[in-house]
């Protein structure tokens, strides 16, 4: 994959926006806004790390300077956008338990 994924900073997924609903609370809409440019700085750092190679969820945080956690609450949603995919093989977390591998989706 070229540097064309700092385009992708159009898509809706990196907007610092963070979801909410109009029923919420203001409180909501409060952390909301406050949370969305964190989302979108890690799926950058995320992108990035997983252009050095396939990797676990607790790889890419180590690359990208998140906690697994972090990582982990951002996969479902860059594979939905089609950026990121599994490989099939699975690797050792942190703590022993296998773990799934990520790669950056080419086509």
């Amino acid at each position: 994959m070229t540097d064309s994924w700092r385009s992708y900073d159009a898509l809706p997924l990196f907007s610092s926006t963070a979801v909410v609903r109009r029923t919420d609370p203001a409180t909501s809409h409060a952390t909301a806004m406050m949370a969305g440019g964190v989302r979108a700085d890690h799926i950058k750092r995320i992108l990035a790390a997983l252009r050095l190679g396939p990797a676990s969820k607790d790889e890419i945080g180590a690359r990208a300077n998140l906690i697994g956690h972090a990582v982990g609450k951002r996969m479902p949603e860059l594979r939905r956008a089609g950026l990121v995919e599994l490989t099939g093989a699975t690797r050792r977390s942190a703590s022993g338990r296998p773990e799934q591998e990520y790669r950056l989706k080419t086509s």
